[in-house]
């Protein structure tokens, strides 16, 4: 064992166990009591959870958050593995490809939201021109064009990073396999479900349990857009969230919220993870 690189880690370690820690121990502490004006605490137990638990608004949150996610991860990792797997390999192309795809992933959540708030804008926005000049009505009222329109603006920013997961993949497999796929005479639907697939288990899994995080944390860009609306059609757990803890600023129940937010996103994180990878599995094919 290399004592040498724990010792050298171990600085960085306990910086990240601190940032990580002292905010949650705040969060439960506030989670377990009833706050006065900001400064006097009585403790009040598990009532505030309790409270979460029963609410309708906690409930609608939590199933709109957890069908935008799902949604996302229907949309982004297929698409994500069709790029990939239709990209060159080698030469100039495949790296301005790489380039290209990487601009997305660099473009700051906020500029998202309202990039595609103009985008989207009532006589001036290209979408909704583009849908006029085809004879429909692009109306950020309906619900159903709302979420198609974040679920389009989410695809746009974070497809890059399956394909580039899936890419860096698909590259790493060794060139024997597919050259005694090709003396076999494989077709390239077996090649992609014998080879290619198995191959790319634990890419998928990284990304699919990124995206499924990322998704059902959203916050920036769906706020920037919808503002929650129209109605509640998009106001999702984080926008729950803050709207308790940093609006009405009542932090007991903030706190509840913000510990059963991250309750939930551990215990779908680990289920998606077990059905990937079964217990006493590698997580991708020898």
């Amino acid at each position: 064992m290399n004592r040498t690189a724990y010792t050298l880690l171990a600085p960085a370690l306990l910086v990240m166990t601190a940032c990580g820690l002292v905010p949650m121990g705040f969060v439960f502490f506030y989670a377990l009591h009833d706050t006065f004006m900001g400064n006097s605490f009585v403790w009040v137990g598990l009532d505030w959870f309790v409270a979460v638990l029963a609410s309708p608004d906690f409930h609608g949150a939590a199933a709109r958050s957890l069908g935008f996610a799902l949604l996302l991860l229907l949309i982004e990792v297929p698409l994500g593995l069709f790029i990939a797997l239709r990209m060159p390999t080698r030469g100039f192309v495949s790296a301005l490809y790489i380039v290209l795809l990487a601009i997305p992933l660099l473009t700051p959540s906020i500029v998202v939201g309202y990039l595609w708030k103009i985008l989207v804008a009532p006589k001036a926005g290209l979408l909704f021109e583009t849908a006029a000049a085809l004879g429909l009505q692009y109306d950020m009222n309906n619900p159903i064009v709302v979420w198609l329109t974040l679920a389009a603006m989410d695809a746009w920013h974070w497809t890059s990073l399956i394909v580039l997961l899936c890419y860096a993949g698909l590259r790493a497999i060794p060139e024997d396999y597919y050259r005694a796929a090709r003396i076999d005479g494989a077709s390239r639907w077996a090649v992609f479900r014998h080879i290619q697939l198995p191959k790319l288990r634990m890419v998928l899994l990284i990304g699919i349990l990124l995206r499924f995080m990322d998704g059902f944390m959203i916050y920036s860009e769906a706020y920037v857009v919808t503002r929650g609306g129209p109605g509640v059609a998009t106001t999702f757990l984080s926008h729950e969230l803050v709207q308790t803890a940093l609006i009405q600023f009542d932090l007991g129940q903030g706190g509840a919220l913000a510990v059963i937010y991250f309750a939930i996103i551990a215990t779908f994180s680990l289920i998606l993870f077990r059905l990937i990878v079964p217990k006493g599995g590698s997580g991708a094919a020898a």
